[in-house]
């Protein structure tokens, strides 16, 4: 995972500073592009350890279109739990009560996600985050993107239309509202030779936190699209625009670069599944993991 930590060390060498959405300030850079040859291993960041558990089931959620975050939380996956918490201290007048990270908000946000899985009524009120993600991919504007993108791979794998997008601005001030429009907005599939590559278009990264988990998310989708359509994997090819360091991570991408990256893991999936959207949990097992301990830092909400 070197290309990961050479994009950390090309912002904090040459980054410039930036103001951003949630206050707390950026180096920044536009425009980088790593590529990753899906061959030599399945590129989970070594560095530190990422929690692949989160991983998978945020990617079969996103697949099965759910906009909850009822499912992630039954799983203990916390990864989504900061934006709808926020929105309902906000709604109910809570949020100078509890400011963000101390302990007491800590303990709200546990009771918080706690009701949300016990308590029907509050979860569809507050755990909804709107047309994010998997609503844009399985229903965008009545387009069912996923299964019509695995159509057409099978069936027209040279086209140059092989992208499925999640940035719909008739939904982004809806999206808005849970505080995170889409990210990872657009990916576009590729064919040659019997390998399937996939391009991945992020407006907005997170480098420190949210780009190892992108890049075994949509790695971890091409190597199962490939697999439902017949074909071997390729290169994941991951395209930037504004990439970041969150200036209160600046301890934390220090610590990191001082590690040396260890070898790729494999990721074995179930062979006998062949619909994209018959994927449980236990069809995918990690091989030969040897990460160095997890690094902590805030999500910027």
């Amino acid at each position: 995972m070197k290309q990961y930590l050479d994009l950390m060390r090309h912002i904090r060498d040459s980054g410039v500073r930036k103001e951003d959405r949630t206050g707390t300030g950026t180096l920044s850079i536009f425009g980088y592009q790593m590529r990753f040859d899906l061959r030599e291993g399945f590129p989970l960041v070594t560095t530190k350890k990422v929690h692949l558990k989160s991983i998978i089931h945020e990617l079969l959620w996103f697949i099965q279109g759910d906009t909850n975050i009822r499912y992630l939380a039954k799983n203990g996956v916390n990864i989504w739990n900061d934006w709808p918490f926020q929105s309902w201290l906000r709604e109910t007048g809570q949020d100078e009560k509890y400011p963000m990270y101390t302990p007491q908000w800590r303990e709200q946000m546990k009771l918080f996600v706690e009701r949300v899985i016990a308590d029907d009524k509050f979860a569809k009120e507050y755990g909804e985050l709107g047309p994010v993600y998997g609503h844009q991919w399985r229903n965008f504007e009545g387009v069912d993107q996923l299964a019509q993108i695995v159509e057409d791979i099978k069936t027209n794998p040279d086209s140059r239309r092989l992208i499925v997008s999640a940035w719909n601005p008739k939904d982004i001030p809806v999206m808005a509202k849970s505080g995170l429009p889409p990210c990872h907005t657009l990916f576009q599939f590729y064919v040659t030779e019997g390998r399937l590559s996939c391009q991945l278009y992020q407006r907005s990264a997170d480098v420190l936190l949210g780009v190892p988990f992108n890049i075994a998310s949509y790695a971890l989708l091409t190597l199962m699209i490939a697999q439902v359509s017949g074909l071997q994997p390729g290169e994941f090819v991951h395209t930037f625009g504004d990439a970041h360091l969150y200036s209160n991570h600046m301890e934390q991408v220090e610590e990191q670069l001082s590690r040396e990256p260890r070898p790729l893991p494999v990721i074995s999936i179930n062979p006998t599944v062949t619909d994209l959207f018959s994927f449980q949990y236990d069809d995918f097992e990690l091989k030969d993991y040897d990460p160095y301990p997890p690094i902590s830092a805030p999500v910027a909400v």
